[in-house]
Formats: C-alpha cells, sequence, structure tokens
C-alpha cells in the first residue's frame, strides 16, 4: 500500500470513528456524572455506587457484547450492497436483544441479595442495593437503543447516536442535579436520584434513537426492520454465534475489574472509593478506545464483504496506530493529573492518595487495553470471536486476577497489587490478540 492509501484510510477510520468515540464517551459520562454528584455527599455514597455497578456493568456489558453481532454481519451485507438481508439482521437482532435485556433485568433483581455474602462493607452494601434495584430498570431501555445504534454503525453511519447520546446525558446531569440534591420542591434522594435519572435518561435515548432509524430517509429501505414475526432459525443462529462469545468476551474483562472491586472491597470503604475513581477515570479512556474498535469492526467486515483483504489490512493497521496513539496521550494525563483528577471526584485526602497511586497504574496499561480493545473489534469484523474469548478468560482469570490477589494480600500491596495483576493480565491479552488478527489476515492475504 501506498502512503496515499494509509492517508486515505486515516481519514476515512477518523470521520467513521470520532462520533462513535464521542458517542461511547457520552454514554460514559452518565457514571462519571453520577460519581462526580454523589462523591459530594462522601465516600460511603461513592462506595455504594461503585459495589452496585460491578454487578450492573458486568451483565450490562454482556449485553452489550451480544448486540455487537449485528455490526459486522451488517457491515458485510452493505460491503455486498444486500438492503434485504441488512433489514432483516435488524428485525432479528431486535428479537434477541430485547429477550437479553429482560433475562439480564430478572438475573439482576433476582441476584442482586448477592452483594451481603461477598464480605463488603454492611453500611456499603446497604446503600448500593436500592441504587442497583432502580438503575437495573434501565438495562431493556438501553438494549433496544444498542440495537439500533450497532445496526446505524454498520452502515457507516456514526454521527446521529453521538447526538443522541449527548443529549440524553445532558438530560441525566439536570435530573441528577434535581433528584441526588432534592431541587425544584423534591426531597432530597442522593444516590438513589442518580439511579431514577440514568433510568429516565435512557428511556428517553432508546425512544429518540428508535424513532430515528424508523423515520430517517437513510433508512427507508430498512423499514421492514421494525415488522414483528416470520423469523429465520439460521438468522437466530448467526447472531447469536456472534453475539453469545463477544457477550462472554465482556463478561471475563468486566468481570475481572469487577471482582477486583469486591477484593479491593475486603481492603475497606476508602480503598473502594479510590478504586471506583480511577477505574472511572480509565473507563472513560476504554470507552473512547471502544469507539475506534466498532471503526476496526466496520471497516473489516465491510472490506471483507468487498474481498479486498489488502485495504482490510490497511483500514486495521491503522486504526491500531491511532489506538495507540490516543492511549499513550491519555496515560500522560493519568500520571500527570493523579492527584488534581481525584480531587475533582472527593474532599477526602486518603481517598485522593490511594486513588493517585492506581492512576500511576492505570497509566501503564494504557496502551494494552487500547490495543485488545481494537482487536477484539477488528476479529469481530472477521466473524472470529470463540477463540479470543477463551483466550479473553485465560488471561484475566487464570492469571491476572489470581496474580493480583497474590500481589494484594499475600504481599501487602492492598489495592495497588490487585491493579499490577490486571495491568499484566490486559499486557497479555493485547499482544496474544494482535497476534491473531496479524495471523489470520495473512492467511486470508495468501489465500486470495
Amino acid at each position: 500500500m501506498t502512503k496515499q492509501n494509509y492517508t486515505e484510510h486515516l481519514k476515512k477510520n477518523f470521520f467513521l470513528a470520532y462520533p462513535v468515540m464521542l458517542s461511547q464517551l457520552g454514554h460514559m459520562m452518565v457514571n462519571v456524572a453520577d460519581s462526580v454528584m454523589v462523591g459530594q455527599l462522601g465516600a460511603l455514597p461513592l462506595a455504594g455506587a461503585s459495589l452496585a455497578n460491578v454487578i450492573f456493568h458486568l451483565l450490562l456489558m454482556f449485553g452489550i457484547g451480544v448486540s455487537y453481532a449485528v455490526t459486522p454481519l451488517v457491515a458485510a451485507a452493505d460491503g455486498a450492497n444486500d438492503k434485504k438481508k441488512s433489514g432483516e439482521l435488524l428485525k432479528h437482532a431486535l428479537l434477541i436483544n430485547t429477550i437479553t435485556g429482560i433475562v439480564l433485568f430478572i438475573i439482576i433483581s433476582i441476584g442482586g441479595q448477592g452483594l451481603f455474602y461477598l464480605n463488603q462493607p454492611e453500611d456499603v452494601v446497604a446503600m448500593a442495593l436500592p441504587y442497583l434495584n432502580i438503575v437495573t430498570l434501565s438495562l431493556i431501555p438501553l438494549m433496544l437503543f444498542q440495537t439500533f445504534r450497532q445496526f446505524a454503525e454498520g452502515l457507516s453511519y456514526t454521527k446521529q447516536a453521538m447526538i443522541i447520546v449527548i443529549g440524553s446525558n445532558l438530560i441525566n446531569v439536570v435530573l441528577n442535579y434535581i433528584f441526588i440534591y432534592g431541587k425544584l420542591g423534591l426531597e432530597p434522594m442522593g444516590l438513589n436520584g442518580a439511579g431514577w435519572a440514568s433510568f429516565i435518561s435512557r428511556i428517553i435515548l432508546a425512544l429518540w434513537i428508535a424513532a430515528y432509524i424508523y423515520t430517517g430517509h437513510n433508512f427507508k429501505a430498512y423499514r421492514p426492520g421494525f415488522a414483528i414475526g416470520r423469523y429465520s432459525k439460521m438468522m437466530l443462529r448467526k447472531l447469536l454465534s456472534l453475539g453469545l462469545p463477544a457477550g462472554f468476551q465482556f463478561i471475563f474483562e468486566v468481570g475481572a475489574f469487577g471482582f477486583a472491586v469486591i477484593m479491593i472491597g475486603w481492603i475497606g470503604t476508602e480503598a473502594l472509593a479510590a478504586h471506583q475513581i480511577a477505574i472511572n477515570l480509565a473507563a472513560i479512556s476504554y470507552m473512547m478506545a471502544s469507539g475506534l474498535s466498532a471503526a476496526a469492526t466496520v471497516r473489516v467486515g465491510n472490506q471483507l464483504g468487498q474481498k479486498d483483504i489488502p485495504s482490510l489490512r490497511a483500514a486495521a493497521f491503522t486504526i491500531y496506530g491511532m489506538v495507540v496513539v490516543f492511549m499513550a496521550a491519555c496515560a500522560t494525563i493519568f500520571i500527570t493529573g493523579r492527584y488534581f483528577l481525584p480531587s475533582l471526584y472527593i474532599d477526602n485526602e486518603t481517598v485522593i492518595q490511594t486513588a493517585a497511586h492506581l492512576l500511576i497504574i492505570a497509566g501503564f496499561f494504557q496502551i494494552s487495553d487500547g490495543v485488545q480493545v481494537v482487536s477484539l473489534g477488528a476479529l469481530r469484523g472477521l466473524a472470529d470471536v470463540k477463540i479470543p474469548t477463551a483466550l479473553t478468560f485465560i488471561a484475566y482469570w487464570v492469571l491476572a486476577l489470581p496474580l493480583g490477589y497474590y500481589l494484594g494480600f499475600k504481599q501487602g500491596m492492598g489495592a495497588e497489587g490487585v491493579w499490577y495483576g490486571l495491568l499484566i493480565g490486559l499486557s497479555i491479552v493485547a499482544v496474544v490478540m494482535f497476534w491473531r488478527f496479524n495471523f489470520l489476515t495473512k492467511r486470508l492475504s495468501a489465500r486470495s
């Protein structure tokens, strides 16, 4: 490929990815706004939010992984100019993701009481449960939103979801202010107010994007995707064969970070609050990097549909370069701002000091985090999900968490030891996933 080809890929990737990155940032800002505004109430509500979000985000990310199945399939159909197939994929994805949202809602509603058996501070659990029960209501509208969003992204329409997410987040911040602190004549609700604000804003999110897709001029050809009935078992199986492994990828990764919260909760409330701040900031960069991952899925799937393997590799490797530069910038911000950033969340010197140490470790794993998430997106574009899922499980649950427990508790390193374990797991999975993408696409290139 010539330099001009790579420049063109860079432009295409950027204009495809930046709305997704801002949309992901906007999605993450719901949690940031909740954490910052709840953090003003003290360490206990912040720790409660952290514990509740372990359960909520673990299953939410499984649902998001399931919803990702539609994107590479729609991108490939779009590359082959098959609009009928794209509409059918939307219809089947709506069925799968709605059922997924209902099942996840039931699981959390029943299983939330399990927080009492995780050896966490009792006052933190008592604070977390009511908030968890409220925010769980938003799972179904979130899954509907994800269906339409992933469908639109598969067609390379990414700006609209960005606008909708940012708009709904502004609504969430306003509702947070009203509900948490008790404005406009309402009683202060504290942490529970953040839950109600998130629920209402996510209903608006789902209705807004559904209306946009249904009425949008660019989507007229896909309107049959809103029809109910006459489902194809073959298409349902295809979506599930991609979506379920992708969902378990998120379960293994997010679950590892979630179990890290449980372990840090054994240390104490202030350590848990510090972890919430550091992981909240690290999640911002991760979610923006996942925007580049989404672009990798679309570009790889689209070029695969066109059977253009050289362009597929060039597009993907350009995205790898973009994510390394972006995550290196995030690492610099985390390390240089390690004391200032936590002070935005809370006025507690012990929590700020602990969070600052964790942010240094977060800075070290930024590039690994970016490379592994882009690799998963690129492999998803190739419809390669099963082996990456197994590799993700080994990296986090066989290596990272046991090592984190050993360093944190046996070697007395506390929360920092747990985070060093996660750093090692992320680095291993990044190297292995990158190698796999390069190997598979080289083989495709040789065959073509």
